[in-house]
């Protein structure tokens, strides 16, 4: 870990040097870590002149980050997946038909997981998949889920006509999108 001073405040950033990279790119996630890359014969000095250049950039960032809600994490584990996952299956049952109602598709299987990176996913096989998790979150952001999966049955993308076809069933989908970022999964 290192640190740079702007003035009396010290921010600490990760580095990392790979042999492929052209320039110093800068990136600061939603934690509010501020990773730098750079190729690995830059030297030390001339990261330092970067990072003082961008310095407004880099305070401005970490200071809309700050604002924002801090995200739920869930805690994963066997046990809280056992816990449940079948509670997360009659969950999904009865809202994919409920919300089949503005489509008229058909699915195969439906399976519950432990997925460690994703709400849920749809396969080329029309099965869809979801996070045993979703029985934890608010029910507009479960329905969210289940809309989004149901409507790759038609779509396999996120193109216009996607989002077209979910704004159907939820219009501020945008919202709930953005809300879903507030919970993470691991």
């Amino acid at each position: 870990m290192n640190e740079i001073c702007f003035g009396s405040e010290k921010i600490a950033y990760i580095l990392k040097r790979y042999p492929r990279s052209k320039r110093v790119r800068l990136c600061i996630s939603r934690d509010r870590a501020l990773l730098v890359t750079a190729p690995k014969r830059t030297p030390f000095y001339f990261i330092e002149r970067v990072l003082q250049e961008k310095q407004d950039w880099i305070r401005k960032t970490l200071k809309y980050f700050e604002a924002l809600p801090k995200p739920v994490s869930f805690v994963s584990g066997r046990k809280l997946y056992e816990k449940h996952k079948e509670e997360a299956r009659e969950l999904v049952s009865i809202r994919l038909v409920y919300w089949n109602q503005w489509y008229n598709f058909s699915w195969g299987r439906i399976s519950i997981r432990n997925q460690k990176t994703r709400w849920g996913s749809c396969s080329k096989k029309g099965n869809l998949n979801f996070s045993y998790k979703l029985a934890l979150l608010p029910q507009e952001l479960s329905d969210y889920v289940i809309v989004h999966e149901l409507c790759h049955l038609r779509e396999f993308n996120h193109s216009k006509n996607f989002w077209d076809l979910v704004s159907q069933a939820i219009p501020d989908h945008k919202e709930k999108r953005e809300a879903l970022h507030q919970h993470r999964l691991s």
